[in-house]
């Protein structure tokens, strides 16, 4: 089954046109990765997706599931790193727009809980956001956007400035999420290596738009050309 159908889609800013004609689709338990060169239109895909901006043109068809539904984790920016909380209160505001802060139900603080063990960071649950490393801290992220997600997180640079380390230990936990947890995965990379052994589809975004499964990308002449750049 396919949970997001997206036909002849032209995305930008006020009419501006960034990218063209994007086809793809994300199916159940798949492992999407989203690449392109800086400014191809990866963030602004990822806006449309979430309903922040509106399609030029084309079609975005949601199967079963509602924008709300996606569980988001985004770049993360300085004032995040530096967000003075303890990390269950961090994880728990994925809840904010149900609750009425700080009254949190107990089936909330449950769900919390699971999401840090899942993820293997219950033991920082009261630690400071702003003391953790920056691994742990896209750990936390990762346990909020699972709140929020019913079958798909959209992960936008997940391992942007980590450690060889924390990089390989986020990319086998999105992989863990993936493959036990039959989550669907869309992840914004610009690692083009990285994304061919990660994913099972690729989606392109540049002067030529590409989608297809890794083995299809890894034989393109596309790809043969960019390993060669």
């Amino acid at each position: 089954m396919n949970l997001i159908n997206v036909q002849n889609l032209d995305i930008g800013y006020e009419g501006q046109i960034i990218a063209h004609n994007i086809n793809f689709k994300l199916e159940e338990q798949d492992y999407l990765c989203i690449v392109g060169e800086n400014g191809s239109g990866k963030s602004t895909l990822v806006k449309t997706l979430l309903h922040l901006l509106k399609p030029i043109s084309g079609t975005i068809e949601l199967n079963g599931i509602k924008g709300s539904d996606i569980g988001y984790l985004p770049q993360q920016s300085t004032i995040q790193k530096n967000f003075p909380a303890k990390v269950f209160e961090v994880v728990l505001s994925a809840f904010a727009n149900q609750s009425l802060w700080p009254f949190y139900s107990k089936e909330q603080k449950l769900k919390a809980l699971n999401a840090l063990e899942k993820l293997d960071i219950t033991h920082l649950k009261d630690k400071s956001f702003k003391s953790l490393s920056g691994g742990q801290q896209q750990r936390v992220l990762l346990s909020r956007a699972l709140l929020a997600s019913r079958s798909i997180l959209l992960l936008d640079e997940p391992v942007n400035g980590l450690d060889a380390k924390a990089t390989h230990n986020m990319y086998k936990l999105i992989e863990k999420l993936n493959k036990e947890d039959g989550i669907s995965i869309m992840m914004i990379s610009h690692d083009l290596d990285s994304a061919v052994k990660q994913a099972k589809h690729i989606l392109y975004l540049g002067k030529k738009v590409f989608y297809g499964n890794v083995d299809e990308f890894a034989n393109s002449k596309l790809y043969q050309y960019l390993q060669g750049m």
